[in-house]
């Protein structure tokens, strides 16, 4: 359904980029019950957490909090709202957040989008555009991203969008679930890498380009030009 907290100029909310179909903005209190029923679908947390249910305490307590961190080397957050550009609505979240809160030369990678929107390109759309803006908007010099091995549709979206396989590894689980005997993979791009590829031509040209920053909520100021 349509979020009744959609982003926009007039919303006074955030926006920290838009692609050809999305707009990522930041969370708000608002996105609780997006945030319910995204966790609560065992097909999307299959390799989260083997697809148990998550209960609104924890939303409130953990998630919500965690998506409403401010990176200081960013000058805002690390976790966006994703929705459809045209219709508003939430599609899930997008991952860029910087490894360590003073540095954002390491950034980390990742999506959790809604059933109805897999198949559609939107994580790949959405990874493009927020790899491209950290390496031309945000001083960062590496981005990775991991899963787990058996994870091949994350493993995908991650090589459409450019990032390359680095190592397998064995994640600490606290409790195990479906394929976490086979481990994890890692992914990562830099910025030289990227920067080579573009200059070859190995970038779609609508991959180029993204709108500036509005953010309007908060003392926050926009990234562009930093």
């Amino acid at each position: 359904m349509a979020n009744p907290a959609a982003g926009g100029e007039d919303s006074g909310m955030c926006i920290f980029l838009e692609t050809n179909r999305l707009v990522l903005r930041e969370f708000t209190e608002a996105d609780a019950d997006h945030l319910l029923a995204l966790d609560n679908d065992p097909d999307v947390m299959r390799f989260i957490n083997g697809g148990r249910p998550t209960s609104r305490e924890v939303i409130q307590a953990l998630t919500l909090p965690r998506l409403l961190h401010d990176y200081p080397c960013f000058g805002n957050r690390g976790y966006w709202a994703a929705e459809q550009k045209t219709t508003k609505t939430f599609l899930g979240w997008f991952e860029f957040r910087p490894v360590a809160d003073h540095s954002p030369a390491v950034v980390e990678l990742g999506y959790r989008l809604n059933k109805a929107a897999w198949g559609a390109g939107y994580a790949t759309e959405g990874a493009r555009a927020l790899i491209r803006k950290g390496f031309t908007d945000l001083e960062v010099e590496r981005v990775t991203a991991n899963t787990m091995t058996v994870n091949t549709r994350s493993r995908r979206v991650m090589e459409k969008a450019g990032l390359s396989f680095v190592r397998s590894f064995t994640g600490d689980w606290p409790e195990a679930i479906e394929g976490s005997e086979h481990g994890e993979v890692e992914y990562e791009i830099t910025r030289a890498e990227w920067e080579q590829r573009r200059h070859d031509g190995a970038i779609p040209a609508r991959d180029r380009h993204h709108a500036a920053d509005r953010c309007r909520s908060s003392g926050r100021a926009a990234l562009e030009g930093r």
